[in-house]
């Protein structure tokens, strides 16, 4: 694989967390914080068997950066590296990597408030605060200040301001890694039919591709006005 702005960081990381239990990471886009950092901690020696859990805020997130990350070990998703999302989980004994979307650590924590079977819980794009992940956070807190002080707390993000984050992990060190940045061309295509909204990406997606070189990135923000008629589509996330 080749070399990512975020590798230099690693070993502060792996310090910051052998040393002080935890650490925030600033991060900005194209660093690749979210596939790398985790992998390279899979052999810590204060994991002590234990499991490094990282949430992701979306499904679709999590599945793939489970999938990618599998895919650079050689493997498929469930052997070292996993996933578990609502209704569809790739985890197995094996797994030392589990990637979870926040009602999954919501409910890991009201099962085992202690989580006895993880070493690292890693808060992947913490500046999309929610309630979910705010919780998630606080709780695991405070299993690390009733149950567990050997738990490591890792929050990454790319836009964050560091400090109360810091401050609430007992003034963690912050550590901050550079982004890669790409040349992007924004094209804007008008809808001109009431053709359901899958087979509509896929028409942009194509036209975008045989116009332009390069890899593409499709935004949906949802739909507006009526949904059961797929009438009117905005663009983004």
């Amino acid at each position: 694989m080749s070399a990512m702005p975020v590798d230099r960081t690693i070993p502060d990381i792996k310090a910051a967390l052998r040393d002080r239990g935890g650490a925030v990471l600033v991060a900005a886009p194209g660093a690749g914080k979210t596939t790398r950092v985790p992998i390279a901690l899979m052999g810590e020696p204060w994991l002590a068997g234990r499991k490094i859990v990282m949430l992701e805020p979306r499904r679709i997130a999590a599945r793939s950066a489970a999938e990618y990350m599998a895919a650079g070990l050689g493997e498929r998703a469930g052997a070292r590296v996993g996933y578990r999302v609502r209704m569809d989980t790739k985890a197995g004994p094996k797994t030392v990597v589990e990637v979870v979307t926040e009602g999954v650590l919501t409910r890991m924590l009201q099962q085992d408030p202690s989580l006895a079977d993880v070493g690292l819980v890693i808060f992947d794009e913490f500046h999309e605060r929610n309630l979910n992940g705010d919780l998630g956070l606080a709780l695991c807190l405070q299993a690390k200040n009733l149950f567990r002080d050997d738990l490591r707390l890792l929050v990454m993000s790319a836009t964050l301001e560091p400090g109360p984050v810091a401050g609430m992990l007992g003034d963690a060190p912050v550590i901050e890694s550079a982004g890669i940045m790409y040349p992007v061309d924004t094209v804007y295509l008008d809808r001109k039919s009431d053709a359901p909204v899958e087979r509509l990406a896929a028409e942009m997606t194509a036209h975008a591709l045989a116009r332009h070189e390069g890899d593409a990135l499709v935004f949906f923000a949802g739909l507006c006005g009526d949904p059961a008629n797929g009438r009117g589509l905005v663009g983004a996330s």
